[in-house]
């Protein structure tokens, strides 16, 4: 794994792309730091002040920001930090 390539997924419980975004890496062995905004609400507000929007998840790769379960983007990012083939 590239050291560089920290995983951050900002999330919530009732949020469904959320839980798809975390199945889809648990499923291909990647790891990730979970943050729950609704039990965090300073990230929350951080992730408003970095993104400019409230919306979930967000996705950090990198340096990569992924807004949404976007796979194609979630898949090139894990691919530029060889962390997927």
């Amino acid at each position: 794994m590239d050291a560089t390539a920290k995983i951050t997924i900002y999330s919530a419980t009732w949020c469904a792309f959320c839980h798809m975004t975390k199945r889809y890496l648990d499923g291909l062995g990647i790891k990730y730091k979970d943050i729950d905004v609704d039990s965090d609400p300073k990230a929350a507000q951080e992730l408003v002040t970095k993104t400019g929007q409230a919306g979930i998840p967000v996705i950090e790769i990198g340096d990569e920001t992924i807004l949404g379960f976007d796979k194609p983007r979630i898949d090139a990012a894990l691919k530029k930090y060889h962390l997927k083939d």
